[in-house]
């Protein structure tokens, strides 16, 4: 038996609309990774982009499990000495860019190279309900009817 690896002509992309509203983050991060991946594909190739482009809306209402919301820290640092600085989840989720939590709980698992990269490159996150790729007729994946967990109330 030989091994399959798949050609880039062979490789077909489909468009993804996921809604984010009452999903728990993390759970929702690993399956929007996986379809960005390919990995849910049976002609998976590791070396090759295979995967959906995918479309977040209602990035603003994901839920968090536990006190996540106060507790969990997104860091950055300024450049100069003491310059160390944070934001909680809450402070990001209420801010100008709430889709920027989702767009960095997938990006964290998400391999850290060139793929990576391009890999990123088809997720889109938008923050309310609008999104502008009617055009590319997304097929509606529902997160919440596949497993009970995935879902928390506020």
């Amino acid at each position: 038996m030989k091994t399959y690896t798949a050609k880039p002509a062979e490789i077909e992309k489909k468009w993804i609309l996921i809604d984010a509203e009452g999903v728990v983050l993390g759970r929702l991060a690993t399956i929007v990774a996986m379809r960005l991946r390919g990995k849910h594909k049976p002609t998976f190739t590791p070396h090759m982009d295979m995967g959906d482009n995918v479309i977040i809306i209602n990035a603003d209402k994901v839920q968090m499990t536990g006190n996540k919301r106060e507790d969990k820290r997104y860091y950055w640092h300024t450049g100069h000495p003491g310059g160390i600085k944070f934001r909680t989840a809450r402070q990001v989720l209420e801010g100008a860019h709430p889709e920027r939590v989702v767009i960095k709980a997938v990006e964290r698992m998400i391999s850290r190279n060139r793929l990576g990269r391009e890999q990123m490159s088809n997720l889109r996150v938008y923050a309310g309900e609008a999104h502008p790729h009617e055009a590319q007729q997304p097929e509606v994946l529902d997160v919440k009817v596949l497993n009970p967990k995935n879902t928390r109330s506020a």
